[in-house]
């Protein structure tokens, strides 16, 4: 999958990444593969935000650690503006880091409990050379400010902040070097819901101030819809549907989307009666062995063989120019 428009800042090629099982402790031998992410395809245009939405274990966080180069791809090509980052060796990736930061998932476990959080916030700032001494100071206190924390708060600790707060500072540490691409990786996922409402209003509000681009991983779908431009969906290291998000909610053609989608309440008791709920039969394979053909097919009410059991299905454009699909029969 590939896009010829030149605002594209961000595009996986075949993205693969694969982890090695090893068994004995003197002589290590390799038995198999975890397969987390499987030759997947993707673009995000600059400004926009890109939902990346599946069950656990599929491989999303992979996905995005490959992207930021923190996991190296085992194949594949990631292109930053035009530039292959798998050729690049640390030193040479070092400045395209500044443009790439990554918001986590875990608010405390993400931020150093030993350092404050004027600290944290201003650490790349030191690292990457950026100022120093009271430059410093003056740019951790303005980023607080911008993510709507107190200027006063930058000598406390971690866990003198509520689970809201600590991932405010984990936005303004992500915001340090002024970068194009953030990674959100599941940044909503362990607070409250009302919590959850404000973290996602102040990335979209920073988004139109900043001119950000967002890969955002989630599980939530109704905060996916709420963000994102576009939508991939996941299963088993497989991206099966890529579509702008109003089309993606109203008119899903893979069976897995389908399936996600009916899961998702809807606050209408008179509604959520009418509705069709599908139950996928069995469980997730294993990414160790993973089913051959179409990775879904076990569990898919609509498949069909021998062909979904022996072809694996292409990502192909469906339904306009923006909407794809990896299914035989949609």
């Amino acid at each position: 999958m590939s896009e010829k428009k030149n605002n594209i800042l961000i595009e996986a090629r075949d993205l693969t990444k694969y982890f090695p099982i090893f068994k004995g402790i003197i002589r290590r031998q390799k038995i198999a593969d975890i397969k987390a992410v499987d030759k997947i395809s993707f673009y995000i245009k600059q400004g926009e935000t890109l939902g990346l939405v599946g069950e656990s274990g599929c491989g999303k966080t992979t996905t995005g650690r490959c992207i930021l180069q923190l996991d190296r791809p085992t194949s594949g090509e990631v292109l930053f503006e035009g530039i292959e980052l798998g050729k690049l060796d640390e030193e040479a990736l070092r400045p395209l880091r500044r443009r790439m930061q990554a918001i986590f998932q875990d608010p405390f476990g993400s931020l150093n409990p030993r350092m404050t959080a004027g600290e944290i916030v201003g650490e790349p700032l030191f690292v990457h050379r950026l100022a120093k001494g009271k430059e410093i100071r003056e740019q951790v206190e303005e980023l607080l400010r911008i993510v709507g924390l107190n200027p006063a708060m930058a000598d406390r600790f971690p866990h003198e902040f509520s689970g809201g707060q600590r991932q405010r500072i984990g936005v303004a540490r992500a915001l340090a070097l002024r970068p194009n691409l953030i990674v959100c990786d599941e940044p909503v996922s362990a607070l409250d819901v009302s919590i959850q409402a404000q973290i996602v209003n102040l990335l979209e509000e920073l988004q139109e101030k900043l001119h950000l681009t967002y890969l955002f991983i989630a599980h939530d779908l109704a905060v996916v819809q709420h963000i994102s431009n576009r939508i991939a969906v996941m299963y088993l290291g497989k991206i099966v549907e890529i579509a702008p998000r109003a089309e993606l909610y109203e008119s899903p053609l893979h069976p897995y989307t389908q399936a996600l989608l009916s899961a998702v309440p809807i606050p209408d008791p008179a509604v959520e009666a009418g509705r069709q709920h599908i139950l996928l039969k069995g469980e997730v394979p294993s990414p160790i062995n993973p089913p051959s053909g179409c990775k879904f097919h076990p569990r898919c009410m609509r498949a069909v063989f021998p062909q979904c059991g022996e072809e694996a299905p292409d990502l192909r454009k469906k339904n306009g120019a923006e909407h794809w699909a990896a299914c035989h029969f949609c």
